[in-house]
């Protein structure tokens, strides 16, 4: 691996460690709101496949050996475990798509960041689903009651800011050639 694509894959380990931290507690679910998503996006739409799933899962493996990287300056096996892990442990997953997308398509662009980020939501929102049915032994639809439904305006907000920022942080870094070469 080229020192720039480690650098950005650590530097985008480290951005969703930040924005982890920006969560709201909602009184009607067990989830709070989180920013972390946003920065899977960002990791998906400007790091290549690879050092997409590299950076979370090196975010996964600090957070799972005690660094507080998750949510409310959390970490440690017990929050993977708990009623968050499942979208947790998707995150790696989603960056994927998101760069997928942008391979298949050829480039980076609304259309591909779009539907790379939709769909990458949809896992997070199936993998932290029947994780939390196994967590807090309540039904699949109970669990999507509390734990996804609450969240599509806000996650849909999230991409609808994050396509064009992607797409303005990709051409500033790209003339800075700074942004890790595709793989």
């Amino acid at each position: 691996m080229k020192t720039k694509n480690l650098a950005a894959t650590a530097i985008f380990a480290a951005l969703t460690a930040v924005l982890a931290q920006l969560v709201i507690p909602l009184p009607f679910t067990p989830i709070p709101f989180s920013m972390g998503v946003f920065a899977v996006f960002l990791t998906g739409a400007l790091l290549p496949m690879s050092n997409s799933i590299y950076a979370l899962l090196v975010y996964i493996l600090l957070g799972a050996v005690g660094l507080p990287v998750f949510g409310h300056f959390s970490g440690g096996i017990g929050v993977i475990l708990g009623p968050t892990g499942g979208y947790i442990l998707t995150y790696p997953i989603m960056a994927f798509l998101v760069a997928l997308f942008i391979h298949l398509f050829h480039k980076r662009s609304v259309l591909s960041l779009a539907i790379g980020m939709l769909c990458a939501i949809a896992v997070c929102y199936l993998g932290g689903s029947l994780w939390y049915c196994v967590v807090a032994r309540v039904t699949w639809a109970k669990s999507i009651a509390l734990t996804v439904l609450p969240f599509v305006p806000f996650d849909l907000i999230k991409i609808v800011f994050c396509i064009p920022l992607s797409l303005a942080l990709a051409k500033a870094l790209q003339k800075a050639r700074m942004l890790p070469a595709n793989s």
